[in-house]
């Protein structure tokens, strides 16, 4: 029998919010061995974050804690504030699922990485600079010395959570906490964060909790699942025969839900609504005291497609490939080279202020909805300020309007009076779908829009996509890593490779026959789902750990 590492017995978790109580764990107990890889699986607002973060005392003062987190002999709910900040980051640690708002804005990479180092090993200068270039190339980050003082928002979505697993691998902790860690990763980077996590768990003896909402991931690195269903466990199991023969019907429910279906037919012989033509974008490489230009980043680099009125285009291609730069140079928010087209006008001819009446007619949902969303305004001023900004409607035909898109999308207009902290993942995601649907656009650019989604609410986001383009004909952007949500939508497709196309045409044709290697390669990555043997890893090429 393994030792164990950690033991969580009874934990109840409350939310006090006046005279209101909310409970969001009740009386959840696991154990996790040393050496192991634990999933924690459940559909979004199961309590899975939540008991994660009570591990290390990271919740907010409202929530009321219960029951014993037995880290050794010792309860890490009655430690001293001084115990948990020499166990956090050091002994302990965690990957945050949501990279953008965890990395902080005003530091630079190598500043952030170094502060970990800094407080638990002491190390300081070019001894901690060395170090943090070699946990950068530990997870992959491609050219490390120019990534340094790179800030987040230079950094692609894969690209900040790497640097947030290299933060969190720096002192080689004894138990991992990874809070959804591939989420904004494509699935080739994926494999190789997996690759690196095994690797560290022999090398290290490294325990790893997983939470996730991808079940292949999970039945692929997991050794053991608790799936937790409204706050409580309602079965664990090891991975083989959870997956095999799961007991409990939630589970059977969390199993059988993968995006299913094909997009909504379309005809070909709808007319060009965007059409692109040799688009580049070039970022300047700026060095020395003046700054001078000595080289470009070739983000998007020649692409041209063209999609009829109605249709969705799929975008793939991994990490840092130039899909996002891509959508947001289609939308005039990047400059640009190349010609493009929309509804018949030359968009890459007009200047901001020309830009601003079409603007209504192509709307964005972002990949992370928790900081797309303004934290101060409520769920209904968020979805009416387009209206605002487009002088639409009177104050009283916007509420309607408001109303309406959140029905829309499924969720309850008196939702409208609250703010995005009081609602999950998915509901966050819906009410970025509605804010783009409340100015009745032709064009929506759908920016990872399932990335931080569990299976479920994946499935039901993309229905609710396909009914959404049927009845008023929408146009989409599709960017995801997700093929299997992308072939459930995607009537085109393009794979994009280094900033350019390197394979094109109808989806059905591609992920059928794909002709490109590096096609072949993603397609191969994404729909790989038999586990390896219980104990065995999966043959893989090896990834250098520390030294």
């Amino acid at each position: 029998m393994p030792d164990v590492l950690l033991e969580i017995q009874d934990l109840s978790i409350e939310f006090v919010s006046g005279q209101q109580i909310n409970p969001a764990v009740t009386q959840a107990s696991f154990s996790i061995y040393k050496g192991e890889t634990l999933a924690l699986v459940g559909e979004s607002g199961s309590g899975k974050s939540v008991t994660a973060h009570a591990l290390l005392r990271l919740l907010p003062i409202t929530a009321q804690l219960n029951g014993k987190i037995l880290y050794g002999q010792e309860d890490l709910l009655t430690a001293k504030e001084s115990r948990l900040q020499a166990l956090r980051g050091n002994k302990i640690s965690m990957i945050f699922q949501e990279p953008m708002t965890s990395l902080n804005p005003l530091h630079s990479v190598e500043r952030q990485i170094n502060e970990v180092l800094t407080l638990h090993k002491g190390l300081r200068g070019q001894a901690a600079t060395e170090r943090t270039l070699e946990l950068l190339k530990l997870v992959g980050i491609t050219r490390p010395e120019q990534r340094l003082k790179a800030y987040p928002h230079e950094l692609s979505g894969g690209q900040r959570q790497r640097v947030m697993i290299a933060m969190a691998l720096a002192n080689e902790p004894e138990l991992l906490i990874a809070d959804e860690p591939t989420t904004a990763l494509d699935v080739s980077v994926q494999a190789k964060i997996l690759k690196l996590l095994k690797e560290l768990q022999d090398k290290l003896g490294m325990a790893l909790l997983l939470i996730s909402h991808d079940l292949n991931l999970v039945r692929r690195i997991a050794q053991r699942v608790c799936v937790m269903q409204k706050g409580q466990i309602v079965e664990q199991n090891d991975t083989a025969r959870l997956f095999s023969q799961p007991q409990h019907p939630y589970t059977q429910e969390l199993l059988a839900s993968e995006p299913k279906g094909r997009p909504n037919y379309a005809t070909t012989k709808a007319a060009p609504i965007l059409e692109v033509k040799n688009l580049q974008v070039h970022f300047p490489i700026k060095k020395g005291l003046f700054q001078r230009v000595c080289d470009y980043v070739h983000a998007v680099d020649g692409v041209s497609f063209g999609i009829p009125s109605g249709q969705t285009l799929g975008i793939v291609g991994e990490s840092g490939s130039g899909k996002t730069s891509l959508g947001l140079a289609i939308l005039r928010l990047l400059n640009s080279q190349g010609s493009i087209q929309f509804q018949g006008q030359a968009l890459d001819q007009l200047n901001q202020k020309d830009m601003r009446p079409i603007r209504r007619q192509m709307q964005v949902v972002f990949q992370d909805p928790y900081g797309s969303l303004s934290p101060r305004l409520s769920i209904g001023q968020i979805i009416a300020e387009g209206l605002e900004v487009h002088r639409i409607g009177t104050t009283e035909e916007r509420e309607q309007a408001v109303i309406q898109a959140l029905t829309e999308v499924g969720l309850d207009p008196a939702m409208r009076h609250r703010y995005p902290h009081e609602c999950s993942g998915g509901q966050r995601q819906r009410i970025a779908i509605a804010r783009a649907l409340v100015l009745k656009p032709a064009l929506i650019l759908l920016d990872e829009p399932t990335s931080a989604l569990d299976r479920t609410v994946q499935a039901q986001i993309v229905e609710l996509l396909r009914q959404l383009q049927q009845k008023y004909n929408l146009t989409y952007l599709f960017i995801s890593h997700d093929l299997a949500v992308v072939r459930a939508l995607s009537h085109q497709l393009i794979v994009i490779k280094q900033g350019q196309v390197v394979e094109q045409g109808s989806a059905e044709t591609l992920f059928d026959a794909p002709q490109h290697p590096y096609t072949q390669q993603l397609l191969e990555a994404a729909f790989m789902n038999a586990p390896p043997t219980a104990g065995q890893p999966e043959k893989e090429e090896h990834i250098h750990g520390f030294s």
